[in-house]
This record gives C-alpha cells, structure tokens and sequence, in this order.
C-alpha cells in the first residue's frame, strides 16, 4: 500500500509538472482537452472521474420545423431530385445550341504518293501529313429539340413544386411528432402523480394496519394500486423515450429531443376562408395543377415531331502538305435537312399516351380538390368540437379530483374503506388522462385544419 501511495504522488506531481504553465524555451502549452485526458490518463483508475451523461437537448415548436426542413433526408433528397432534373434541362438544352469543335490528325505514311514523272511530278499525298479543322454547327430549325427544352424546363418547375410539397409533409410529421412527445410528456406527469399518491395511500394503509386501525386488506389493496401506477409510469416513460427518438430521427438528430412546451400555432381562419385558401395553397393541390399543365403542353406541341430539321455547319480546315485535291487552306459549308416521312406509327403512339397521362392528371386533381376541401370541413368542425370536449374534460378533472381529496380525508379518519378512496383516486387519474387526451385533441385539430388549408408550414422557401 506505501508503494502504491508513492506511485500515486509520483504521477500527481508529474502530471502538475507538466500541466504547469509555460516557461521560457518550453514547447507550446497543451489544449484543454489533450490536458484533461493526460491528466486523468496519469490518475488511478479508481480516482479518474466518471463521464456525465450529456442533458438532453430541447427544442421549440418553429425551431423543430426549421431543422426538419433543413436536415431531414426527404427534404434534401427533394433538392437533390430538382438538381437533376435541372441537369436533365440542360442537357436538352445543348441539342438546340450551337456548337464548337475541333480536329487535328496526323498521318504517316511509308512514302510520299506522287502522279506523273519528271517535271510533271504532282504530290497527292505526303509521307506526313498534317491536317485540322474547326467546325460551327447551328441547328437553323429543330422544333422538336425546342420542344423538348421547353418540356424539360417545365419538369424542373414541376420538381420545385414537388420539392415544397416533400417539405410541407416533412414539416407536418416534425410537427405531429412534437405534439406526440408534447403529450406523452403529459402523460408522464399524469402517471408521476398517480404514482406519488398510490404511494403515500399505500404508506398510510401500511401505518394503520401496524397500528391496528386498518386491516391487512386495506394494505393490499393499497399496494396492489400502488404497482399498478408505478407500471403505468413506467410504461408511458417508455413511451415518451419513444417519441422523443422518432422527432429526433426526423429532424436529423442522431439523439432524442425534448420539446419546450405549447407550439404557436396560428389562428384559426373561418370555414370559407380556409376552403378558399385550400384550393391554391395547398402544395399537393398545386404540384397535380402543375402536372396537369406539363401534361397540356406536350399535347399541343406534338405537332413538332412531324416537322423538319434543318442544321448548318461552317469548316475551315488546313492540310499540309497540300494535294492535288486539298489545298493548304480552305473551308466548307453544309446544309442539312431531315424529315421523318415514315416511322411505323411512333409519333400517334407518343400523342395518344400524352393524352392519357393528360386525362390522369386532371382526374386525380378534380378527386384531390374534393378530398382537399373535405379535409377542411371535417378538421373545422373536428376543431370545435374538441374545443368542447376540453370544457368538459376541465369540469371533469375538478370534479373528479376534489372528489379523491376528499375520499382520502374520509378514508384518514376512519369514515370510509379505502375502496372508496381507491375508486375516487383511479377516477381522477382517468379524468386527468382524459383531459390531456382532450387538450392534445385540439392541438391536433387546430394543426388539422391548417394543413387541410394549406397555411402551414407559413414558409417552405
């Protein structure tokens, strides 16, 4: 044990030595962290410190919905999908653009190739040879590559409007998973108090069965609804643990998150404002208009695939050494026109399936308008009833928790069983469960009837 104390003092006073601050010619101080491991690193094992477990990170309403937009996979695979299709555009854009190339090629031959003899000797074609050229080509009329650009574009638009309506369903889970963990958390505090007085009557039924007031069945009793409350506890902790882990998952948090209390939710708009407002802002609603117009324009430019090309193409170009039919320098022009006069019925087969893709893209928007201002009726009137349900679920838990204040009175003093106040105590816990049901009901209705009509998220940009 002395050996083992000098070991100890020995390492102590080597890592002060060498946590000391700087001295002139000594090598640079150490960062703070490198000093904290070297330090405990030089400690016993039993007199290292312990890691503190790291709080758990808690967030508001606006801010989970900001980094769900931000961090979610979906929102970014969104982008990610825009991105491409804008490289898609561009692609198809390069067919209608002019173009630039250029050449060079040497050859070499095992001779020069001459004609005639003598004096009348001419080159045709050099032992080496050097030739190059650069070559403009403009497409003068392509009406089916216009088109194709143009549809392209409109792909990329239609994909900005897909990419808002991936984040308006990312935004509405981040905000339904922030008022299912705003409601276990109720819960939680419903079973926690529960718990507490399950625990204090089974003390007190314990004290007057040793007193000999009480009976042994009173106490067991007591205890049987004390475990109850405490798996009840337990169970809703599990839950909420759950719920924290799945807002974290989708706001991009390798962790849980806690949430900080009521979401600002705004006001509720009136019946015919949101039924209005549902029809153009909603972003399912505008990505099937969107789609629909896309769908449209294909149709009315499928005149394009029957008409003609014409490209032309300018080259100069240099050979050397030059030949009987290739001068040093020179240049060519060409024009080219096609025209398909015959390709076995694709270009009707291509207008027919517009037209169906057309037809299925104004049907699924007439069935999601109807469904859409459904969807507003239902949560406004949804919205006022459980506004009701929380004026009653209120009178409820009053009621229903003075009732147990005072079955617990009447059970203290003798006048009553505790059957009665374990009746009245079970009652209160279900009233208040009720009441948190009632008030997450509303919380759930109002962001119903926000969604139906389009106003949230407020911003998606």
């Amino acid at each position: 044990m002395r050996s083992r104390s000098v070991v100890t003092m020995l390492a102590t006073l080597l890592a002060i030595d060498l946590l000391a601050g700087p001295v002139l010619g000594a090598e640079p101080p150490l960062s703070d962290a490198a000093r904290k491991e070297l330090q405990q690193s030089l400690l016993p094992t039993e007199a290292r410190s312990i890691a503190v477990e790291v709080p758990m990170a808690r967030l508001g309403f606006d801010e989970v919905v900001e980094r769900a937009l931000a961090y979610n996979s979906t929102a970014l695979l969104a982008r990610s999908e825009t991105r491409r299709l804008i490289a898609v555009m561009e692609q198809a854009r390069a067919s209608s653009l002019p173009t630039l190339t250029m050449a060079a090629t040497y050859n070499r031959l095992d001779g020069d190739r001459v004609l005639g003899t003598g004096d009348t000797q001419r080159l045709v074609a050099g032992a080496n040879q050097v030739s190059g050229n650069v070559t403009v080509q403009v497409p003068l009329l392509a009406p089916a590559r216009w088109a194709q650009w143009l549809h392209a574009d409109d792909n990329v638009k239609v994909a900005e409007i897909s990419a808002q309506d991936a984040r308006q369903k990312v935004a509405v889970a981040a905000a339904r998973a922030y008022l299912l963990v705003l409601m276990q958390q109720r819960q939680v505090e419903v079973a926690s108090r529960s718990q507490d007085l399950a625990a204090e009557h089974f003390a007190h039924a314990q004290r007057r069965a040793a007193g000999g007031v009480g009976t042994l069945l009173d106490e067991v009793r007591a205890r049987a609804d004390w475990q109850v409350t405490e798996g009840q506890l337990q169970s809703a902790r599990a839950v909420l643990h759950r719920a924290q882990e799945l807002l974290g998952a989708l706001i991009g948090h390798d962790g849980p998150i806690d949430v900080l209390g009521e979401p600002l939710l705004d006001n509720t708009p009136v019946l015919d404002e949101a039924l209005g407002d549902a029809l153009w802002r909603r972003t399912d609603l505008r990505l099937l208009q969107a789609r629909a117009w896309a769908s449209s324009r294909l149709i009315r430019h499928s005149f394009v695939d029957f008409l003609p090309t014409v490209s032309g193409s300018f080259a100069p170009f240099f050979q050397d050494p030059p030949s009987i039919v290739q001068p040093l320098l020179g240049w060519q022009a060409r024009l080219d026109i096609s025209l398909s006069l015959f390709d076995g019925g694709l270009r009707y087969g291509l207008r027919h399936e517009r037209k169906a893709l057309y037809e299925q893209t104004k049907i699924s928007l007439w069935s999601t308008q109807l469904q859409a201002r459904a969807e507003v009726r239902a949560a406004h009137f949804s919205l006022a009833r459980a506004r009701e349900t929380v004026t009653a679920a209120h009178e409820a838990q009053r009621a229903a928790t003075l009732a147990a204040s005072m079955a617990r009175q009447a059970f203290r003093a003798g006048a009553t069983s505790n059957m009665e106040a374990l009746d009245a105590e079970r009652r209160a816990r279900d009233a208040e469960t009720a009441l948190a049901q009632a008030e997450d009901l509303v919380r759930q209705s109002h962001l119903d009837l926000l969604i139906a009509s389009g106003r949230f998220p407020t911003k998606l940009n």
